[in-house]
């Protein structure tokens, strides 16, 4: 297995400035060095991918021969490049070729690079030194160094999309820096399933001149960013990280994902970017301490960041449960009440009176307020509003939604739907009722939630069991995050409470 050798920290004292991060993630044009004519290889992979998902400024590649890769006449050197018109290279050429490379693109403007050239200081000590070489010069030049060893970029306001990997996510918020390029796939790829957007995401790889905390930092300062998301696997200079995670925090929400909180995970994490592990107790109290949020799992990670991107933060921890069923219900009071950070809230003697009015008698009359089968056309908006409404509580997580629209599914697909015109059973004005409705109950949830400014999370397997039916659906289209279960929603509500009650600390309020 290999390791890092121990040694001196990198020299990553010089500070990035603004015209660096624009070059990375606003460039006006983008060279690929090393662009290959085979579709297996990382030259032709990214080059395609450049230009196949919408970025508009000019795009150009080399290789040895000047040969031509979908439809662009390569250079057969980066010194060929028009001066001044290209500010990001991507590099996917072998090692031996990288010093060169620098030097020919700092001559024609090029103010960042992007490297997946692997064989650094992952390799051990004499690629540790090429590393710290590779530093020198880029410094030398004053251009921004990403990688090595690393997966790509992405810039969804550019319409950039440099990476050597699909996807590329939806636009939103949601800023991405991570040491492992499949993490950073990860998030994307949940980005798409879910809807909820991706503003920039970086695989760091190596990290040895851009880490995550500069890169966490200049999400801190970017307009297009509202929340961070970071994956790491080590800490070479925990006070630097700890400095930046407390600037971030105190900006937006940071969700930070750590691998190598086991000797295992610490040994893979060793031989995986090089990164040296560090005392996982340590950089849970740091986390705490700086206002970071932690995850403990991929899904968790990205659904916490997606909840900052898309819910309001409450202002205390009372929790009210909104069922059709009452088993979910249950289950759902449990996980809040073992949930340290949560409380199900006794329902208020005068919203219990209020839902009198809209529900029959056999309605639960505690909290989860499960209604029994008891809703009418306008049930479920009513009794959600006036839940939210109510002062004493502070946020609530909705359940059952998409039922009658997956009953539904069922009739349209089962045989005796009929066809235009032509309805002999009646199943036609039903299904289109209930898939209706379904959908009205989420674009509901979000709109009461955006009036009382109060976090409404909509729980359904439905969202991964069938996510074109039409409640889960709508959720996504007004924005929203639909929980795959009742647990993850509420996790992602404790993290929501935890940075409101870091916030009103940090502020004395």
């Amino acid at each position: 297995m290999n390791q890092r050798p121990s040694a001196q920290p990198l020299d990553r004292s010089r500070t990035h400035s603004a015209a660096h991060f624009s070059a990375l993630f606003e460039p006006r044009g983008v060279v690929v060095a090393g662009a290959s004519t085979h579709p297996g290889k990382f030259g032709f992979v990214s080059l395609h991918n450049i230009l196949s998902c919408g970025y508009s400024g000019r795009v150009f590649a080399t290789n040895r021969d000047g040969s031509e890769v979908l439809g662009i006449q390569c250079l057969e050197s980066v010194a060929e490049l028009p001066e001044g018109e290209v500010d990001l290279m991507f590099v996917c050429t072998p090692k031996a070729t990288v010093p060169d490379l620098l030097r020919q693109a700092a001559s024609r403007g090029v103010r960042a690079a992007f490297l997946t050239t692997a064989g650094y200081g992952e390799s051990g000590p004499a690629g540790l030194q090429d590393e710290r070489d590779l530093v020198a010069l880029a410094e030398e030049l004053d251009i921004l160094l990403v990688g090595p060893n690393g997966q790509g970029v992405v810039s969804t306001p550019a319409s950039l999309c440099a990476q050597i990997v699909a996807p590329y996510p939806p636009s939103g918020s949601i800023g991405v820096a991570s040491q492992s390029g499949n993490f950073v796939s990860s998030f994307l790829n949940w980005s798409c399933a879910t809807g909820v957007g991706i503003s920039r995401a970086v695989s760091a790889g190596n990290a040895a001149a851009t880490t995550v905390g500069d890169l966490l930092d200049y999400f801190s300062t970017d307009d297009a960013t509202a929340v961070a998301l970071a994956y790491l696997e080590g800490i070479e200079d925990g006070r630097a990280v700890a400095g930046s995670f407390e600037r971030v925090a105190a900006q937006m929400p940071l969700v930070v994902l750590k691998g190598g909180a086991t000797s295992g995970g610490a040994n893979a994490a060793a031989s995986h970017t090089g990164a040296l592990a560090t005392d996982d107790r340590a950089f849970d109290g740091m986390c705490a301490q700086t206002g970071a949020t932690r995850a403990a799992t991929v899904s968790e990670a990205f659904e916490a960041a997606a909840t900052f991107a898309t819910q309001p933060l409450p202002t205390g921890n009372r929790v009210v449960v909104m069922t059709t069923a009452g088993g979910w219900g249950v289950v759902t009071a449990d996980a809040i009440t073992r949930h340290r950070d949560l409380e199900l809230l006794a329902l208020p003697e005068d919203l219990r009176e209020a839902i009198d009015d809209h529900l029959p008698p056999r309605w639960s009359r505690n909290n989860p307020v499960d209604l029994a089968g008891g809703e009418t056309r306008d049930t479920i908006p009513d009794v959600l509003q006036l839940i939210a409404q109510h002062p004493e509580v502070d946020a609530i997580i909705h359940l059952g939604l998409g039922i009658q629209a997956n009953q539904a599914r069922m009739l349209r697909t089962g045989g005796f739907y009929g066809d235009e015109g032509h309805d002999p059973h009646g199943i036609q004005r039903i299904v289109a009722y209930h898939e209706r409705q379904d959908a009205r109950f989420a674009v509901a949830a979000a709109e009461i939630s955006a009036a009382t400014g109060k976090p409404i999370l909509t729980a359904t397997e439905l969202a991964v069991a069938f996510p074109e039916n039409p409640g889960p659906a709508a959720v996504r289209e007004a924005g929203r995050l639909c929980y795959a279960s009742a647990d993850q929603a509420v996790t992602a509500l404790g993290h929501l409470v935890r940075r409101a009650r870091y916030l009103r600390r940090r502020t004395g309020a």
